[in-house]
């Protein structure tokens, strides 16, 4: 399989990784950031290894100074032991609470199998990776880039900031660019979610006055801050409409009618309308977990 790598500016690629599920294009970027240094960050799901070691070679990367993950999900670390053992010398920095279930990673797929079912099977199992490649990112030093950590979509997130662009993860949501400069955004927030964590995450990477933001899901755009502030309220404002909309409904329609008020509300996601077919019905599931994270949170937080 062809992978068409996207050239965003002189020392930044982005390397769309497609795995076997309907909808799925354009959706899960890896990212490779060269300068005086190599940085891959994030690998993708391991049913994607192939095509990300082909774009690596296209690319003619012979080194890697680090690979650094955003998070182990599937989605993001799924082929971390493939690409490991292809770099075998490269450290792996990654939120000090990941290190353990990358080096003993059968917990981690038992249980995003249990959450994901066949959407787990397509990213395919994770491999483990030995403990001494494996580096705490609160104890990553290096000048080039800085590791930041920003739970909210994960307890163990992690962004990262160079001088100039910033690796979010999905601490800025999931982004997905359309014709005439609009675009769709919406928050990435599974269960397990904390708001004031998220705010508080997407504030620190304010602070850092980045120029240019790289999503997780997917693709870049030139004002990080802008869109970093664009996130924040529609952060603040899912709280308020899912707050009042949550005691309205039973709780077998509870989360679809809260999914109705949110598309007709929220204006970030105003193109949704826009998006193909089988890019909606993803994002209809993906939407349908972020609101159960954010029911969760204000059901603990009466």
């Amino acid at each position: 399989m062809k992978t068409n790598i996207e050239k965003i500016v002189d020392d930044l690629f982005l390397i769309p990784l497609t795995p076997p599920i309907r909808g799925f294009s354009n959706f899960i970027s890896a990212w490779l950031y060269r300068s005086s240094t190599t940085y891959l960050i994030d690998v993708g799901p391991s049913a994607c290894a192939p095509d990300l070691m082909r774009a690596l070679q296209a690319l003619d990367v012979r080194h890697l100074d680090a690979i650094l993950l955003t998070h182990i999900h599937l989605d993001h670390a799924g082929a971390i032991g493939q690409v490991a053992e292809a770099f075998p010398q490269v450290p792996i920095i990654c939120h000090q609470v990941a290190i353990p279930h990358l080096v003993e990673p059968s917990r981690l797929w038992e249980m995003t199998k249990k959450v994901l079912g066949s959407m787990a099977l397509s990213y395919g199992p994770i491999e483990p990776v030995s403990k001494n490649r494996l580096q705490a990112a609160d104890r990553f030093e290096i000048e080039s880039i800085k590791p930041i950590i920003t739970p909210g979509h994960a307890a163990h997130h992690v962004s990262y900031q160079s001088e100039k662009y910033l690796f979010a993860g999905e601490t800025g949501g999931v982004f997905i660019a359309l014709p005439e400069n609009r675009f769709y955004l919406r928050p990435a927030t599974p269960p397990k979610f904390f708001l004031d964590e998220a705010l508080h995450s997407v504030d620190a990477l304010i602070a850092g006055s980045p120029q240019m933001i790289c999503y997780g899901h997917y693709g870049a755009h030139p004002d990080a801050v802008k869109m970093l502030h664009i996130h924040r309220r529609q952060l603040q404002l899912w709280e308020q409409l899912l707050r009042i909309e949550k005691n309205r409904f039973d709780e077998v329609e509870r989360d679809s009618k809260c999914l109705e008020q949110l598309l007709r509300k929220d204006k970030l996601m105003g193109t949704f309308d826009q998006l193909p077919g089988d890019v909606q019905a993803r994002e209809k599931y993906f939407l349908l977990n972020s609101i159960n994270g954010y029911l969760g949170y204000l059901d603990s937080n009466q």
